[in-house]
Formats: structure tokens, C-alpha cells, sequence
């Protein structure tokens, strides 16, 4: 199992690595364009700039500027609230709209990582936008676990064998009937979200009990969750949970 793990976890470096590129933005910053999708299937890119031995880390106020363009206006109450607590998950920061972090020469690729997966989580903050406020995914999840009895802690980042963090939505404690139960909700579901999630498990699954086991809850209310990410999240053994056949996944996490 663990020569089956590493293969996944080199040949997402080698996907990573190939598809990101780097070039020289100006006075002083560096531009650096990732493999992964905003929701305008746009490449995400964040600028890197040293700064007395550091370096500065932002996304130059992209994510937040896109999403108050689009109506989704995130200052005050429940959006501000959801923002913060999402931004603390990935350690990461907001100045004057940009969402930045700083780093040491060490802690470089780390800080990249926390940064990309915090743009892609901030920028699924659009489904807060009119006419999807009523009807908060996560909140949705929430409120469906406390109906059902189960049993959760929310918010948990573990720290993978790569030494990347990673965030899950929730974590289903072992009982005698079942093991521990880790789980993400995605109110979007696409490839990108797919990679995220299988790397978050291959990377961390040697660092959690042996039979311990990923969920993903996918909104599939608006329209089917694609075949491909299914696919690809049940070949990393990954179980999917689309939100209208919820139910049926009551007895494996509820007990």
C-alpha cells in the first residue's frame, strides 16, 4: 500500500510541477500561474515578492474583487463570518481585499499550498450570492447531521506525510461499529475539487488510523455531480455522497 501511495503522491508533484509556470511580473513581484480553475475555468495565479529575507505571498486582491463583481459582496454578517473561519483553516490572511501569507525560504512551499487551496475555497464563497443565500451548502450539512444524531467535530486540518495541511469539513470519531470518518462538503463539484480532495486523502491517510475513511458530500440539487469526478473520487477510494440520496449514508456515519 505505501509504494501504491507514494506513486499518487509523485505523480501529483510531477502534474503540479508541469503545469505551473512562473514569470517576472515587475518591480521586484514574480508571477506564478497554477494548474488549478477559478469558477470562469481561469488559472489561478498569486505574486511572490521577498521582502527582508521573507517572502510575501497574495493573490493581489483577485478572489474578493471577482466575487464583488459578481454580486457577492462578502463584508458583514454570515459571509464575513464564513470568510474568517475559512481563511484561519488555511493560516492565511486578508489586507486591504488581497488574501496573502508570509514565508521563510523553508516554509515556501507549504505557505504556496495553504495560499491556492484558500483562493479555491473563498472562491466557492460566490454560491453565498443571491438567490443561494437561503440556502448555504455547508449550513445545509450542518443542520443534517445534527438531525441525524451524528456525531461530529468540525474543522480539523491534519498535517499529511508531506508535511501540507489539510482541512476537513468534519471528522466522524471511531465508534465500535464504525471506524473514524473524515469528511469535506463541496457545493461545486469539479475536477479541480476532485484533486484537492484525493491528494488531502492519499496524503493523509498514512498519518490517521488504518481503517479510517474519506467522505466527500457533494451538492448535485442544481445539476448531477459529473461522472469523471465520481470516478475519480471512488478510485482513491473516497466515498461520494451526493445531497438527495443523503439518507443512505445515515447508518455508515451516524453509527
Amino acid at each position: 500500500m505505501s509504494g501504491e501511495v507514494q506513486s499518487l503522491v509523485d505523480g501529483y508533484w510531477t502534474w503540479l510541477k508541469d503545469k505551473t509556470t512562473i514569470r517576472d511580473a515587475g518591480e521586484g513581484w514574480t508571477e506564478i500561474t497554477t494548474p488549478y480553475l477559478d469558477r470562469h475555468n481561469d488559472y489561478l495565479q498569486i505574486y511572490a515578492r521577498k521582502e527582508q529575507g521573507r517572502y510575501l505571498l497574495t493573490d493581489d486582491g483577485y478572489v474578493l474583487e471577482d466575487l464583488a463583481l459578481s454580486g457577492c459582496k462578502i463584508e458583514g454578517g454570515k459571509r464575513e463570518t464564513l470568510l474568517k473561519t475559512t481563511l484561519n483553516g488555511f493560516g492565511v490572511q486578508v489586507n486591504d481585499r488581497a488574501i496573502e501569507t508570509r514565508a521563510t525560504p523553508q516554509t515556501f512551499a507549504l505557505r504556496k499550498h495553504n495560499l491556492v487551496q484558500a483562493m479555491l475555497a473563498v472562491n466557492d464563497l460566490f454560491y453565498l450570492a443571491s438567490p443561494y443565500t437561503a440556502n448555504l451548502f455547508y449550513e445545509d450539512v450542518v443542520n443534517w447531521l445534527d438531525l441525524c444524531d451524528i456525531r461530529y467535530t468540525p474543522k480539523v486540518k491534519f498535517t499529511g506525510a508531506s508535511g501540507y495541511d489539510h482541512s476537513f469539513d468534519f471528522v466522524v470519531p471511531k465508534s465500535s461499529a464504525h471506524p473514524e470518518r473524515l469528511i469535506r462538503t463541496v457545493a461545486r463539484p469539479n475536477r479541480d475539487m476532485a484533486q484537492s480532495m484525493a491528494f488531502a486523502w492519499v496524503d493523509t491517510r498514512d498519518a490517521r488510523p488504518n481503517d479510517s475513511r474519506a467522505y466527500v458530500i457533494l451538492n448535485d440539487q442544481d445539476a448531477p455531480v459529473p461522472e469523471a469526478v465520481s470516478g475519480a473520487l471512488l478510485s482513491y477510494d473516497i466515498r461520494t455522497v451526493p445531497w438527495t440520496r443523503r439518507q443512505e449514508a445515515v447508518s455508515e456515519l451516524a453509527a
